[in-house]
């Protein structure tokens, strides 16, 4: 929610180009209109993340981020491209398809608020697409080449948060304290077995520890009075997803009693598993191998435990989300060394285009590589 330069810079392009512009969708996002030449009843949405990540980039390139502490770590300016890249050729090309196509430009996907801040606000009411439909480069899959599978695609992004509550005192006399370090080092172990020991081997999950506080360096004789842990965990089904939040809370609550403590547990449902519609994701398979041929398309990729909040669109319009080779050199996503390959721009480009032919068809005009 701080993309406001980014998203002035989107407007100004779209309504350079003759598309109807609407501001300020769910506080920052973008919707670009575009109708063909010729009458159409049908309509279609693109949808694009904008925002960048709370990382200083390490790469020694020209156009290295010029704010320090913040870079585009996972590819969404060049998502935000690919997306006006399309915008542009089609307002350039209005007798290639019939109907209405909707450029979403959303912000604030990494923090998983920015699809639901624009749902709040209307986005389907006010632009009444028939069908959504998202793109994400993917490091280490060849630049040309696109994967998709029908169903769930990416997991729940959930966040959690434990706090121990104990006496503390010192360390010398730690028979006089309830030690709130030693239970939170029994209660990560214990989290290992809620995914090895509750849920069944033919699902997935994830449980990871991403941060821990208390005490202080200046004072290592003291055993802290409080302890704070949390993280995230990742799910792609909601039978899974409240057995994480209920084994957690009764491992919480079960081990603070046996260490004479007491427990609080945030559990934050913080996105839903990324789900596509078995006739959309068939549609889009059909657009990417119409753009690369059907070797360089996987209509059957394993699904991957990331997240994504285009997955609470996905909940309320049919559509799919595909994902497109960005490479072997550009750096892992979430990397201080992540390069957005712009090689593939011409690759998001032609399958967005070819999509929108697809479903809007009109045969007068094609997209050529």
């Amino acid at each position: 929610m701080k993309e406001v330069r980014t998203s002035a810079m989107v407007t100004a392009k779209l309504k350079q180009w003759n598309i109807t512009v609407t501001e300020g969708v769910g506080n920052l996002g973008v919707v670009g209109i575009l109708k063909s030449k010729t009458p159409g009843n049908h309509s279609i949405g693109l949808r694009a993340d904008m925002d960048a990540l709370e990382i200083i980039e390490k790469n020694n390139v020209s156009y290295i981020s010029t704010i320090s502490g913040i870079m585009h770590a996972c590819g969404h300016d060049g998502h935000t491209t690919m997306l006006l890249g399309t915008a542009k050729y089609l307002a350039e090309n209005r007798d290639s398809f019939s109907g209405t196509i909707y450029f979403v430009f959303q912000p604030a996907e990494e923090t998983g608020v920015g699809a639901m801040s624009m749902i709040k606000d209307q986005l389907f009411d006010r632009f009444p697409m028939d069908t959504i439909y998202g793109l994400h480069n993917i490091p280490g899959l060849p630049v040309g080449q696109f994967a998709i599978r029908s169903g769930p695609m990416m997991a729940a992004a959930d966040t959690w948060v434990v706090t121990f509550r104990g006496t503390g005192g010192h360390g010398a006399t730690p028979q006089l304290a309830t030690d709130v370090t030693v239970l939170l080092a029994e209660f990560i172990l214990a989290l290992q077995t809620i995914v090895s020991r509750n849920i069944a081997p033919t699902d997935t999950a994830v449980i990871s520890v991403g941060a821990i506080q208390s005490g202080f360096f200046e004072s290592l004789n003291v055993s802290p009075s409080e302890i704070r842990v949390g993280g995230t965990a990742r799910s792609f089904t909601r039978e899974v997803r409240d057995t994480i939040e209920q084994r957690m809370k009764e491992l919480a609550h079960g081990l603070a009693t046996a260490f004479e403590c007491i427990a609080e547990v945030v559990f934050n449902r913080a996105g839903n598993p990324l789900v596509n519609d078995v006739q959309s994701t068939e549609r889009a398979i059909r657009a990417a191998e119409s753009l690369v041929n059907a070797e360089n398309v996987d209509g059957n990729t394993t699904p991957i435990m990331n997240g994504d909040d285009f997955a609470e669109m996905l909940e309320r319009k049919p559509g799919a989300h595909m994902y497109m080779g960005n490479g072997n050199r550009s750096g892992a996503l979430h990397s201080p060394a992540y390069n957005f390959n712009d090689d593939t721009i011409i690759f998001g480009v032609g399958y967005w285009v070819s999509l929108v032919q697809q479903e809007l068809r009109n045969e007068l005009r094609v997209f050529v590589l």
